[in-house]
């Protein structure tokens, strides 16, 4: 835990105290501890408190109860002369601040001064049971709440249309020297709503607690805890709702504690500003604070911190994409171009790298695209996909690498055969008059690798070459890996590994058979090996 984000968060935590504190007393001087106090459209009362305190805040009396509890959670700044540890201070913090934020904006309503101008203020109920089947299948794979303002409008746009466009639901809010990115989408229209997944919830830091006491009430609707059940509901939002910060601009003492307190929900922030980092996981999945300098990469850096699968339900390319064309031929008559087989060099090499040196949905082509190659000729071709994923392995390569077989194929127009350097790949005329590219190879591998692999994989990055110079060398590359897998597989024996694999899948047929899949021994269909089980485990523990 960092010292600097600590000493940011408890300072920030006991100012947030300090407002929630002096608002409360106005309002019993005002309007008497009896006066109710209340969210707009939730059976929830204060959904933070409800769910963490198990505190039905009624009553401007019961929200001073919720009020004393978030004191009790305050601290000193870390000592600059004795180390003590901070971390679950500072944890603590966040807490109090979530509690107090709350306080807050229920004051606000009170006051009339909630919803702000253009803003959506509190979520109702109804809007979490309506977006509940686009939650539970997917469609929706996770949140991103955005705070403070872009360097530019421009910029702001860029980041919302890449969460937009990986279907990932957008909180937008606070400011930077009073200025908002809610304003910068506005004056370059971009339209914000529900239904464009892009939702404004205020113009302050505080208003953020919009969207925590939405994800929390998940947790009590979804998840069918009960109230006062903190621990199980701080669980819930760690390992069920995928969302994470984004903090544009630079950070006061406010925003360090309300991250504190998304912290202690398990989800991580991500700061386009030269912040101390907290990397190790624990409370979070994976690291709980990085920054992302370049705009670029911060969605997906984003979307890696925090363990999003985003899976690409469109594969945008100008042909029909069906299991059914995968049997389908390309004849010489009906051919544009075609590579590989015993007319040209060709090769595909699937290989693994580390997260941080790969773009995902990056896709190159070097060499001369589909439309300048001679109607009817044969071209050199390499297609080198490079993958990355927390849990992705070494034996996995040549797994993916063998369905890429399966994914061109099912392109209408496009024929596939074998693998490696053996490969041979025909394109028709009709795909080709349909706007068919080889670039097109790298979308459709993107797709389907995020789609079929999601356990395993978190980025993909394609280049495809059509120079024979770079097919040359690049073979080269792949005949070691080749090699190393093949000897890899036949070193292995029983004994050099710690498990066997069961396969049930012929018992459709042998209702009373099973499997038992060993490095010297395949499935009995002979279509499996143990790596291939091995893999298959990784991506459903449960079976097909």
């Amino acid at each position: 835990m960092s010292k600097i984000i600590a000493s940011c968060a408890i300072r920030g935590a006991r100012e947030i105290y300090r407002q929630a504190e002096e608002f409360l007393e106005k309002s019993i001087k005002e309007k008497g501890e009896s006066c109710e106090v209340k969210f707009p459209d939730t059976a929830f009362y204060f959904p933070m408190a409800y769910a963490l305190l198990g505190e039905e805040v009624k009553k401007l009396s019961d929200a001073k109860k919720v009020l004393l509890r978030a004191k009790t959670l305050l601290h000193e700044d870390p000592s600059e002369k004795i180390w003590l540890p901070y971390l679950g201070n500072t944890l603590d913090s966040g807490v109090s601040a979530l509690l107090c934020e709350e306080i807050i904006m229920a004051l606000r309503y009170l006051y009339g001064q909630e919803p702000q101008d253009g803003c959506n203020g509190f979520f109702s109920d109804t809007i979490l049971r309506t977006l509940g089947i686009q939650l539970v299948d997917g469609r929706i794979p996770g949140f991103a709440a955005i705070l403070g303002a872009a360097k530019d409008n421009k910029t702001a746009v860029y980041i919302v249309r890449e969460l937009q466009k990986r279907s990932i639901m957008t909180f937008v809010g606070s400011n930077v020297n009073g200025r908002s990115i809610i304003d910068q989408l506005i004056e370059e229209k971009v339209e914000m709503g529900w239904d464009t997944y892009i939702i404004p919830y205020g113009r302050d830091t505080l208003s953020a607690i919009y969207p925590l006491n939405w994800a929390i009430r998940g947790a009590l609707t979804f998840g069918g805890h009960k109230k006062g059940e903190a621990l199980k509901c701080l669980k819930y939002c760690q390992n069920r709702v995928f969302a994470f910060g984004m903090v544009l601009g630079e950070l006061d003492d406010i925003k360090y504690a309300t991250g504190a307190g998304a912290i202690n929900m398990g989800f991580p922030i991500i700061a386009d500003t030269d912040i101390p980092e907290i990397k190790p996981s624990g409370i979070c999945t994976y690291e709980h604070v990085v920054k992302e300098l370049d705009y670029k990469k911060i969605v997906p850096r984003a979307i890696e911190v925090r363990g999003l699968k985003i899976k690409v339900t469109e594969i945008d390319i100008p042909v029909a994409y069906s299991p059914a064309f995968e049997g389908e031929r390309v004849r010489r008559e009906q051919m544009y171009a075609q590579f590989g087989g015993k007319y040209s060099d060709a090769f595909e090499y699937v290989k693994m790298v580390a997260l941080d040196e790969i773009e995902d949905g990056k896709i190159e082509v070097i060499g001369s695209e589909l439309e300048k190659i001679a109607e009817g000729g044969a071209a050199p071709l390499g297609i080198f996909v490079e993958v990355a994923g927390r849990k992705m392995q070494k034996d996995f390569e040549p797994i993916l690498e063998r369905q890429i077989h399966s994914f061109l194929n099912e392109a209408m127009g496009v024929f596939h055969m074998g693998q490696r350097d053996m490969c041979w790949i025909r394109i028709s005329k009709d795909a080709r008059t349909k706007g068919f590219l080889l670039r097109h190879f790298g979308v459709i591998l993107h797709a389907k690798f995020h789609g079929v692999f999601s356990a395993i994989v978190d980025k993909v990055q394609i280049t495809i070459y059509t120079k024979q110079e770079d097919v040359e060398r690049l073979v080269k590359e792949a005949h070691v890996s080749y090699k190393e897998r093949d000897a890899r597989v036949e070193k292995m024996t029983d004994e050099s590994v710690d498990l066997f694999w069961t396969c049930t899948l012929c018992q459709s047929f042998a209702p009373n058979h099973l499997c038992i899949i060993k490095p010297e021994r395949l499935g009995l269909c002979g279509a499996y090996n143990w790596l291939d089980a091995k893999a298959s485990y990784e991506l459903n523990p449960a079976g097909p």
